[in-house]
């Protein structure tokens, strides 16, 4: 490649990208960035970025990060705004931006990229995202937390030791268990899932270690059970937390002795199995109540895999709704394309107590009564819908006391935040799920000082 064929490549990237000086003019505006926002380049080179915006609160975003550089370090910085386009519709864009420092490490100005909320969930996009031999969709992200995630399921794939995955509900604990199973050498052997709490232990023992004729009522003929079912594979034991310390004697001595004895007889017999367990329970406060025994939870985790809940990493939210989108478009045959900005607004609002699973059914019930190409805020279940933004439809009353007890949740919910990063705004905004500037600016309308809200030590 040629150095100046590097224009006319970067112009045909599907996001826009641009370059602004120390006071937010635009420089640089690529074709991509023309494409996506309908502005040409003449018209927007050498004119504020504000004037794009149509309002000073437009400009925030970006100008921020360059009116107060030294709450920013040298990483490049997430933001997102609205824009509206030249024939009036919307844009909601998300991008990063990269400040340019001189020799005395003075700002001169700022390079950044930005895609379209209704492009980034697209239907096409993640059609190939999803067949392209990834991993599940619930398991997509960017954020700090997913990438660890991913990185701990490779770690757990390359050995073959006892693993407990931890997480709330619907974060995705059987999909990392098969993520590690898939990625072992054990890919090609069964990978056998049981729900530890959906049985009785007196069918879960039967299930598990198979029975022999006449070991109880109804037992007609021999039965294997699960462990040998997944003999030279992997075996799931979810909601591990929830089996009895007398049942978890029977468990620890099979991962002992690598050997099941069937219900009603006393012959051993060897398994060759990987066992992963998941629970949503804390194992060592279990333990410290004595209902958890502390031999056999150190048996089952010899390593550990966190899974985060989705609130804590808002940010990666608009590729799972494309990758749901995706999915149930093409299961469905329904052409929808994305979801509106308000949408993206009330999920971004809601806290997600059922995590992934909960999204993915969200939108699940969007596809039912969706008749346009993107989902809109009536399509939602009614608790989205109650999450976002009153509209005018609430009585003038109803509605500001809505917002009131919003705007108190939420700054509950950044000085949470706040206290828990030790006040470092970089990593309390990747706990929320904002950008470090939307942070700073909701501070600010909070009237949020650290010498007031901090935690005493």
């Amino acid at each position: 490649m040629r150095r100046d064929e590097l224009p006319d490549l970067l112009d045909r990237l599907d996001l826009g990208l641009f370059a602004v000086d120390r006071t937010g003019t635009v420089e640089y505006w690529s074709e991509g960035a023309s494409r996506i926002t309908g502005y040409p380049s003449d018209a927007v080179t050498g004119t504020p970025w504000t004037s794009l915006a149509g309002s000073e609160e437009g400009l925030t975003e970006i100008a921020e990060l360059l009116v107060d550089p030294e709450e920013t370090d040298d990483r490049a910085q997430r933001f997102e705004q609205r824009l509206s386009r030249p024939d009036g519709g919307m844009l909601h864009l998300f991008g990063s931006l990269l400040l340019c420092r001189d020799e005395q490490g003075s700002v001169i100005g700022a390079v950044g990229s930005f895609v379209e909320v209704g492009d980034f969930v697209s239907r096409k996009r993640f059609v190939r995202l999803l067949t392209s031999g990834g991993v599940r969709s619930s398991l997509l992200g960017e954020a700090p937390a997913i990438r660890e995630v991913l990185r701990r399921i490779e770690l757990a794939a390359n050995s073959d030791v006892t693993t407990l995955i931890r997480g709330e509900s619907g974060t995705g604990k059987e999909l990392a268990a098969r993520e590690v199973h898939k990625r072992s050498a054990r890919r090609d052997q069964p990978f056998v899932a049981v729900n530890c709490s959906a049985l009785t232990e007196t069918l879960l023992e039967s299930e598990l270690f198979g029975h022999v004729q006449g070991a109880f009522t109804g037992a007609v003929r021999d039965k294997a059970g699960l462990f040998e079912t997944a003999d030279g594979g992997t075996i799931f034991l979810d909601e591990i937390g929830d089996v009895s310390p007398l049942f978890q004697v029977k468990l620890l001595r099979v991962l002992q002795e690598r050997e099941i004895r069937r219900v009603g007889d006393d012959h051993p017999i060897p398994v060759d199995v990987r066992v992963i367990s998941a629970t949503h329970h804390d194992l060592r406060q279990l333990v410290a109540e004595g209902t958890f025994r502390e031999d056999f939870y150190y048996r089952i985790r010899v390593f550990e895999i966190e899974l985060p809940a989705l609130r804590s990493r808002m940010e990666d939210l608009p590729l799972l709704v494309g990758a749901f989108i995706a999915e149930l478009s093409r299961t469905t045959g329904k052409p929808v394309e994305g979801v509106t900005a308000e949408v993206l607004d009330a999920l971004r609002h809601y806290r997600w107590p059922g995590n992934v699973r909960e999204l993915r059914n969200a939108i699940e019930h969007a596809f039912v009564s969706v008749a346009k190409e993107r989902i809109g805020l009536r399509d939602l279940p009614g608790e989205i819908q109650r999450s976002a933004i009153p509209t005018t439809d609430w009585p003038s009353g109803a509605r500001g006391q809505r917002l009131e007890d919003q705007d108190a949740a939420e700054r509950s919910r950044i000085v949470e935040a706040l206290n828990t990063c030790d006040w470092n705004r970089t990593r309390a905004a990747e706990r929320l799920g904002i950008s470090r500037v939307t942070l700073w600016k909701r501070m600010r309308k909070y009237r949020i000082e650290e010498g007031i809200f901090r935690d005493p030590l």
